[in-house]
């Protein structure tokens, strides 16, 4: 145990991020910083250290560049936004979540084990919101959803509503990779435990949002894990969906209306959906009016009302889970390429998306290379059992099901709240994956050893 806890010691600054967003969130409107945050600033600051004291090379080329191109955008955004003082606080937040964080997560992760854990992390502390949100269901102790307090938001409030949702849906994306990519079956087991017992919490959150980016995540993790498992799986699901909305009534009503709302765009849309429409109309004005840099960071609030249609209401309504009813001001377009767009412009937009599509492509050729390798092997009589997932499988699942699912949470939230640290680590997982991983390309030597031995080789 002690030999394990030795070989961790790296990451544990990072899983300690992770854990520290467990605690109660006091319910305020603000969304300032929290200990969450300020571990994670504790966290570049390990990585700085490690760096001195290991004297290497940090980054690769590809590495260094997908890091550093965001901070062009960012810095020309900040510097024309109207208050100075705004434009420090966005640039500030925006290095935090999209290069210091991902950068320090990056380099302290050192091989596929550390990944696992982190990813095992993302589930721990999803089980524990999950059932927190639950508890909050079944009590009416949650925040307040059409009159009742009944929506699921876990220990962030009812300011930060994603919050909770974010975080099962990490959960169960990480339980989904696990559970097809693990090489044993305890570990399979488990996390399709853990994933079935994620699915109650992340309905019960809501978030239309998390919903198809979660669904399509996982869909695309089991496409890529083999058809044949993706059937298997689905049909899984289905029988447990089926139980517990059909046979158990779980939440029946609301979440039909929920479901049913997600397509009702045009034809009597609720007033959230009228909302975020307009915003993303207003976003979009905004960046006509400024099509290359924007209207610079934290701007987007200073020019909403001047380019929003009369449809916009005066804010969203809060109520429960300890905050007393109030109005939370519409201060973002609630999609992240809009936000950038609209504040950056297409230099920020190209900086930041051109990015994520790198990392998709190193995510996805990381897993090639993995199966390639497995099939050179099993071709060479070198590997012991036939028809084993190759080593490395579920960790490029985790990789591309987390970038999956941020791109696609991206069209309908933005960053902000106290569980915004989270993108920021895993945007760091996915970047070790896409672009650090040694083992995912085979060295000299490596069609010599079979995948256990180069999976022990890289643990080390």
């Amino acid at each position: 145990m002690t030999a394990a806890l030795r070989s961790a010691l790296p990451v544990l600054p990072v899983v300690a991020v992770i854990a520290l967003l467990g605690l109660p969130i006091a319910p305020s409107g603000e969304g300032g910083a929290n200990i969450a945050d300020a571990m994670s600033g504790l966290v570049v600051l390990c990585c700085v250290v490690r760096l001195v004291r290991t004297r290497r090379r940090p980054l690769s080329a590809t590495a260094a560049l997908v890091l550093g191109l965001p901070v062009v955008g960012i810095s020309v955004s900040a510097a024309g936004a109207a208050d100075p003082g705004a434009g420090i606080t966005g640039l500030t937040r925006y290095l935090q979540i999209f290069v210091l964080v991902p950068a320090a997560v990056l380099l302290l992760v050192r091989d596929r084990r550390d990944l696992r854990l982190l990813a095992w992390s993302f589930v721990a502390l999803a089980l524990w919101q999950g059932a927190v949100g639950v508890r909050q269901y079944v009590t009416g102790t949650g925040a307040s959803y059409q009159g009742e307090d009944v929506r699921a938001v876990g220990t962030f409030g009812p300011t930060d509503v994603m919050g909770m949702a974010t975080v099962v849906a990490f959960g169960v994306v990480c339980a989904v990779a696990l559970a097809l990519g693990a090489g044993e079956a305890r570990p399979r087991a488990v996390a399709v435990v853990c994933a079935l017992a994620l699915l109650p919490p992340l309905a019960l959150s809501f978030s239309r949002g998390a919903w198809i980016a979660t669904a399509v995540a996982c869909g695309a993790q089991l496409v890529l894990a083999g058809l044949r498992r993706a059937v298997r799986t689905v049909a899984v699901l289905a029988a447990a969906g089926v139980i517990l909305v059909g046979g158990l009534g779980f939440g029946s009503a609301m979440l039909q209306e929920r479901v049913t709302s997600i397509t009702q765009v045009a034809d009597a849309p609720d007033q959230s959906v009228t909302d975020r429409y307009t915003m993303w109309a207003a976003a979009t004005d905004m960046w006509r009016e400024h099509p290359l840099t924007g209207v610079g960071l934290k701007g987007f609030p200073e020019y909403r009302d001047g380019h929003a249609s009369l449809a916009l209401s005066s804010g969203s309504d809060i109520a429960g889970a300890g905050a007393a009813f109030h109005k939370q001001a519409l201060l973002s377009p609630h999609n992240m390429y809009l936000l950038v767009l609209s504040e950056q412009g297409l230099l920020g937009l190209l900086a930041l998306a051109g990015g994520w599509l790198v990392l998709l492509v190193g995510a996805l050729r990381g897993l090639v290379r993995v199966r390639r390798a497995a099939r050179e092997e099993a071709g060479s009589g070198l590997t012991a059992v036939s028809g084993r997932t190759p080593p490395g499988t579920d960790c490029a699942l985790v990789a591309c099901g987390l970038l999956v699912w941020q791109l696609v949470d991206f069209v309908y939230a933005d960053i902000g709240g106290p569980s915004t640290v989270l993108t920021a680590v895993v945007l760091g997982v996915i970047g070790w994956w896409a672009l650090m991983d040694p083992s995912a390309t085979p060295g000299p030597g490596a069609a010599k050893q079979s995948p256990a031995v180069r999976e022990e080789a890289a643990a080390r």
